[in-house]
């Protein structure tokens, strides 16, 4: 949801889905942005490639055991932002 929006609209857009998990719902989004994947309860990453070399579940967990696995991708690309601090702080 996050494709077009500056930096500004992507705090927006996640103070909103913060509040509709406080009021008790399931949010479930496809992201590539790492500032949305980053503050996120749970990661499900798939890959390891696109269309017929991806499709598989490479890791799962919280952004931090994701930022953990050498196998991901977006491991690896969370390890170098998580450790340094929020790039987009949602409060």
């Amino acid at each position: 949801p996050t494709t077009g929006l500056s930096f500004d609209d992507v705090a927006v857009l996640l103070r909103v889905l913060q509040r509709l998990v406080d009021a008790g719902n399931t949010v479930i989004v496809i992201e590539h942005h790492l500032d949305v994947i980053k503050n996120a309860d749970y990661v499900i990453d798939l890959g390891p490639g696109a269309g017929d070399r991806g499709g598989y579940i490479v890791a799962t967990g919280t952004p931090e055991q994701i930022a953990s696995e050498q196998s991901s991708a977006t491991g690896q690309y969370l390890a170098r932002i998580l450790p340094g601090g929020i790039l987009v702080n949602i409060t």
